[in-house]
């Protein structure tokens, strides 16, 4: 029941970096340095008017608040799964049965391609990013996300870019080259229409939205931790995200860049990717996997993440082995970054860099093992709360375990020759995008769902809706593996009756239909708890982290006081034997910073988390939502060739920046003498 650190105790008064008072943050010299916020009080109410958004539209379109933020990604998320789940539903009725025409080869490639864009870039990502935004500052002991207006407009952008990519669907000109789109087979030669234009647009703009929430993911870690929350203090959820931003940094420009090039080699008559002209097919793969199998774990990551904190919190102990857990986190997505060339073993590349690759995708394997090893004692050293949460993430522990040992098999160059573009690929993929992603999604639900609401989700369906999702999965998705096996090629719309494939595709496509039916009554039990499911309380589940020491759903300002922490799991401080940790130096929740001049958050120390600096926040704003509109008009007039209006559009995004930038009479007058602003 151990959970030992190396960190010293934190100090019995909040830390202050004097050196920079007198001119970087003079708030704090001025400032009492603790006190106490009654419920109901003149304090309290104070803080209520400052950060409260105000009701309406007008309120609906201007809020930064990072929980509204943080709501709308999670719903939007979902709404693309369902749509991503229909398209899948229709592809598996023309696939259970041999010689079906229920969709012509043009329709299928339009579906199956928008059912990749739409899983891999507008649901997995998206979703993880929701849980992120709203818990994030929570969990840090911070009043918002370090740019609360970056972080509204990376939503927008989110949005309109999933609106643009699904603009040509109904006129049947959507994207049709596959998720991939592989070039020369999306170049103009093979797809005259808007189609592929608009996938490539749509994904620098996806990229974008994409960019500013992982600078702001990062800032806010540096910068807006609660004092005391040094880096060993931090939930893996933090750590998840964290690497998963950091890498994002990294590998969305290259993908930005691969259909940037394409978009010009297809309208401005570049040939970065045209052989006859001296360019080169094989740079798109390049481009491209350097992207994806990075964002492979991004989408992966951070739903590690919320296994690692939430699912100790029904085995009513600590993570076994904590640091071990989040040093496997950042190591997965440096390895990750050096594994591309797997995805191209059958395109000809030279033996010694097959070796090299080959033997670095079986080397990712021992970050991930780590992990698993440390659920698992979890699980076996403590004391298991049958509840639903439990059941979803010990269901991803099984799932994580086959999708990841499926993919080290085809890190053997000789066995991924054989299977290449099979349906075994797709078996490995879904086990590794779907089970790893949504099973930790849905628990999390159940798990932060009276944190969202006040109210409990229903027990008994919550167990039968896990039930059904779990069998229906394995029952979907197993039998691609043996497909494959079969030879069966992916990317195919039909076949004939005698390859032998009858039988797997049609249980593939029945355990497709008992999966929607699992997804169905999970949404009948969160739509019914909304409104009438159980109060919760502040902490129904006993949970050890900050999140949970407020009311639920929580007020505005998140903290009434910045608390000051001196342990990993403040909420449990006196059950576990972190050492330094005694009645004189336990976490202080109820008494630190009091922040009520303004929107106001405290910045501290980026390693230690000292208290350093009294950051303005902005106040709630359009500028972000029409920024994205404009950019989204920027991005439709490139694809349709209108660019009079891209240039007119580009001067509404000049303009919504300079509302965007325009100081805060209010603030200024409030407080004359701070001059650090978060209101990036």
């Amino acid at each position: 029941m151990s959970d030992r650190t190396a960190s010293a105790s934190s100090p019995q008064e909040p830390q202050r970096d004097t050196r920079n008072e007198s001119a970087a943050s003079p708030s704090l010299a001025r400032r009492p340095q603790t006190g106490r916020v009654l419920a109901g009080s003149a304090e309290e109410k104070r803080l209520h008017e400052i950060w409260e958004t105000p009701p309406g539209w007008r309120g609906w379109l201007s809020s930064v608040d990072h929980k509204t933020i943080g709501l709308r990604y999670l719903v939007t998320a979902f709404v693309f799964l369902l749509m991503g789940g229909v398209e899948a539903l229709i592809m598996r009725i023309q696939l259970a049965r041999p010689n079906a025409t229920i969709l012509t080869p043009e329709q299928y490639n339009q579906l199956f391609t928008m059912h990749g864009v739409t899983m891999i870039f507008l649901y997995a990502l998206p979703v993880l990013s929701g849980f992120s935004n709203y818990l994030w500052p929570l969990i840090l002991g911070a009043r918002d996300m370090a740019f609360p207006r970056l972080n509204a407009l990376s939503y927008w952008v989110f949005l309109f870019a999933g609106i643009f990519l699904y603009a040509s669907f109904p006129t049947g000109q959507a994207p049709d080259a596959g998720w991939f789109n592989y070039a020369p087979l999306s170049g103009l030669e093979y797809s005259t229409g808007p189609n592929i234009d608009v996938y490539a647009l749509g994904m620098v703009l996806l990229g974008i939205s994409t960019t500013v929430g992982s600078m702001n993911f990062v800032v806010t870690l540096l910068r807006m931790r609660a004092p005391g929350m040094s880096l060993d203090r931090m939930p893996v959820l933090v750590w998840g995200t964290l690497t998963a931003s950091g890498g994002n940094l990294l590998a969305v420009p290259s993908v930005s860049l691969a259909f940037l090039l394409l978009w010009m080699d297809r309208r401005i008559g570049t040939h970065f990717f045209d052989v006859l002209n001296g360019g080169r097919p094989l740079l798109w793969q390049h481009l491209f996997w350097i992207f994806a199998h990075p964002w492979v774990y991004a989408v992966v990551l951070p739903a590690m993440g919320i296994v690692s904190d939430a699912l100790p919190v029904f085995c009513r102990r600590p993570l076994v082995g904590y640091g071990p857990v989040a040093l496997s986190t950042v190591a997965t997505m440096v390895i990750g970054f050096v594994v591309w060339i797997h995805h191209m073993f059958a395109t000809g590349i030279p033996a010694l860099a097959l070796s090299f690759f080959g033997a670095a995708s079986m080397v990712i394997a021992i970050p991930s093992a780590v992990a698993t090893f440390a659920w698992i004692a979890t699980i076996w050293t403590g004391r298991p709360v049958f509840r639903v949460p439990f059941f979803y993430f010990a269901g991803f522990v099984l799932l994580f375990v086959i999708g990841g040992v499926s993919g080290v098999m085809t890190a053997a160059v000789p066995f991924d020759w054989q299977l290449t573009d099979t349906y075994f690929v797709v078996a490995h993929l879904h086990y590794v995008l779907l089970g790893i992603n949504v099973f930790p999604v849905i628990g999390g639900i159940y798990f932060w769902f009276p944190k969202f609401t006040g109210r409990m989700m229903n027990e008994r369906l919550g167990k039968i809706g896990f039930w059904v999702l779990f069998v229906g999965f394995n029952v979907a998705f197993f039998p691609m593996h043996i497909a494959g096996l079969l030879g069966m090629p992916r990317r195919i719309y039909t076949y004939p009756a005698d390859m032998g494939w009858n039988t797997v595709n049609l249980v593939t496509s029945l355990g497709s239909f008992l999966f929607a039916v699992g997804v169905l009554i999970f949404l009948v039990d969160l739509l019914v708890s909304l409104k009438n499911g159980q109060p919760a309380g502040n902490n129904p589940w006993d949970a050890p982290t900050l999140e949970w020491s407020t009311s639920s759903p929580p007020p505005p300002y998140n903290f009434a006081v910045v608390p000051t922490l001196a342990s990993r799991h403040p909420l449990w401080e006196g059950r576990t034997d972190e050492p330094g940790v005694s009645i004189q130096t336990r976490s202080r929740l109820d008494e630190g910073y009091m922040l009520a001049n303004g929107r106001e958050a405290l910045g501290t120390t980026a390693l230690e988390a000292l208290p350093d600096v009294i950051l303005k926040m902005p106040g709630d704003s359009y500028a972000p939502f029409w920024l994205a509109v404009f950019a989204t008009l920027v991005f439709a007039g490139l694809a349709v060739g209108a660019w009079i209006v891209s240039g007119a559009m580009l001067a509404g995004c000049a303009l919504s920046i300079i509302a965007w930038l325009w100081p805060e009479r209010a603030l200024i007058q409030r407080e004359p003498s701070a001059v650090h602003d978060a209101g990036a």
